[in-house]
């Protein structure tokens, strides 16, 4: 619990109390928004040049890698939610990996504890990087123009430098003690005077461009073969890391098929496991499709009641079932499955709180063969891409690759170490996701795109963590169900509950002392917290106008650009 009351704090740093909503940005020809000002300015400018939403996709991610250290990566992984104009729907899996040396043990000591610290931190703590694999697939397979074009921009602000935001330099600051356990990443993120980094600073990363160029020049050879994996392996042998020459070779991103569904008259498709974001989104969805929420009024107690009883359900679930579909049998069909929803839903009291002990995942009947960033596009074709990416904590791993300028994540965290043990996002996971050598660990990113009467409606997806899910839920309801347009529903306050542990909480100021009272009268443990759930990135689109709105999250400092 200390460690997910860390990971608000330090989501905290990046946000601030929201206020009234400013207006969401228009477009009529694409629009781009994500988390940082400078990597949506370089995917607006592959738009302007003819290039397809996968295209500014791909040089976003790129960008994110340079400018969103925390995020922003290429020593992480994601998932990339593809919906083309003519119908057909693609993900792209970049999730990354155990190395094939990980046991399922290996953060336990000789008593069968849970040391969180290996997990967390340091050389451990590495899946393999999956990022530079799948931005890659994807824009091979589905983009337009070359890597080279792509990479340009990335590889110039790497070079040249860029301002760093007062947020972003706060952040690194506040990090310093960590980063000065590692060498490697002293050199970039803390100065030698000892002096801190300041607002506009120019930030330049030398042997980060280099990286990139290699990856430009050779694609993925240039990253997981030849110089780049010699720097990997050769940080990983100094810290005792397990990641391999053959781990790195090995690694392929997967193309999957998306999960699609209905609630109401709109068409949601969302991603698969190894993602639980989907699953969790659909099933919560179904859960609550049956209740007439407007009538309910916006966050009232009795609306986030239903709610809460939802996610309850929705997270017992995830923590039994979800894992790698390479490695488990995952019953995707039977948990998104409208039924299954009924009989969630059926087991709500609709004036009291069950209490978290006494929900368990259900039961299929038959059983079929989770610091983060978001970014969405849309182009003037109509071609929608919603990709979610991570190092998994801020600063992932906090180690950087020596000569190679970019940081590792800590992405070993996301499995079930032990199971009903929680991860530094309190999440509790089962033997579903246990750690196995070359097995993708569960996440909960949940890049989602949603349709109205066939057409692109709604782009959205956030980080967070285990809010992630939460968040895309919420900011979709605020849409459809309330009317808001797509800035007011992504600053409107949230809620989150995750099973356990079995508090419901809520962000400074989000909600009525007497909704928190009514919630309290029915038996939730309401929570105060100080940081804010996510930082969600969304494009709403009005066909009937041909008007696209895009919205960047108030409590971040990114932007939404238009043309």
């Amino acid at each position: 619990m200390k460690i997910y009351i860390l990971f608000l704090t330090i989501i905290f740093l990046f946000t601030e109390t929201f206020s009234a909503s400013r207006d969401p940005v228009r477009g009529k020809n694409g629009m781009v928004v994500s988390a940082d000002p400078i990597a949506t300015k370089v995917g607006l400018e592959i738009l302007k040049k003819g290039g397809n939403a996968v295209d500014a996709a791909v040089a976003v991610g790129f960008a994110l890698a340079v400018t969103y250290p925390a995020a922003g990566n290429i020593g992480g992984g994601g998932f990339m939610n593809i919906r083309f104009a003519d119908g057909k729907s693609y993900v792209v899996d970049y999730r990354e990996k155990a190395p094939k040396s990980a046991k399922r043990d290996m953060y336990l000591d000789s008593l069968g504890n849970f040391n969180s610290d290996k997990s967390m931190f340091g050389y451990l703590a590495s899946g393999v990087p999956g990022a530079v694999a799948g931005l890659l697939l994807g824009l091979e397979k589905y983009g337009t123009m070359k890597r080279d074009k792509i990479l340009e921009q990335p590889i110039q602000i790497a070079e040249k430098g860029f301002p760093l935001n007062y947020r972003l330099a706060s952040y690194i600051n506040s990090e310093k003690e960590i980063f000065s356990k590692y060498n490697s990443s002293k050199k970039i993120f803390v100065k030698n005077n000892g002096s801190e980094f300041l607002e506009n600073e120019l930030f330049r990363q030398k042997d980060l461009a280099k990286t990139l160029k290699r990856i430009s020049e050779k694609g993925r050879d240039g990253f997981y073969k030849g110089k780049t994996a010699d720097l990997i392996i050769d940080e990983m042998k100094s810290g005792g890391g397990l990641i391999t020459h053959s781990d790195l070779e090995n690694y392929e991103a997967k193309i999957r098929e998306p999960l699609v569904s209905k609630y109401r008259e709109y068409e949601i498709i969302s991603v698969p496991p190894p993602s639980s974001g989907g699953t969790a989104l659909i099933q919560l969805l179904n859960i609550v499709e049956n209740y007439n929420l407007k009538s309910l009024g916006h966050n009232s107690s009795k609306y986030i009641h239903r709610l809460t009883e939802a996610m309850r359900r929705a997270y017992a679930d995830r923590a039994e079932f979800l894992g790698d579909p390479d490695f488990v049998k995952v019953p995707v069909n039977w948990l998104i499955s409208k039924n299954y929803s009924n009989e969630r839903r059926n087991t709500i009291d609709t004036l009291k709180a069950t209490p978290s002990v006494m929900i368990k995942n259900g039961a299929p009947t038959n059983y079929e063969s989770a610091q983060t960033t978001h970014y969405s596009v849309i182009d003037k074709w109509g071609n929608c891409v919603s990709v979610t990416t991570t190092l998994n904590g801020g600063f992932g791993s906090y180690v950087v690759v020596d000569g190679a300028g970019f940081l590792l994540n800590n992405e070993m965290d996301d499995f079930s170490a032990k199971p009903g043990e929680p991860n530094m996002f309190g999440l509790v996971g089962g033997f579903a996701n246990a750690i196995e050598p070359e097995k993708r660990m569960l996440s909960s990113m949940t890049p989602t795109i949603v349709l109205k009467n066939g057409k692109p409606f709604m782009v959205v997806g956030t980080p967070g963590g285990a809010t992630i899910i939460t968040t895309v839920l919420q900011v979709i309801l605020n849409v459809v169900e309330f009317g808001m347009n797509i800035q007011e529903a992504i600053d409107a306050p949230r809620i989150h509950h995750q099973w356990l542990p079995d508090k419901l909480f809520f962000e400074k100021n989000g909600l009525a002392v007497d909704v928190v009272e009514n919630l309290r009268l029915m038996g939730h443990n309401v929570v105060e917290r100080g940081g804010n759930s996510g930082l969600a990135e969304g494009i709403l689109v009005d066909q009937k106008k041909g008007i696209i709105f895009g919205a960047t999250d108030s409590r971040g400092y990114g932007t939404a650009e238009g043309y």
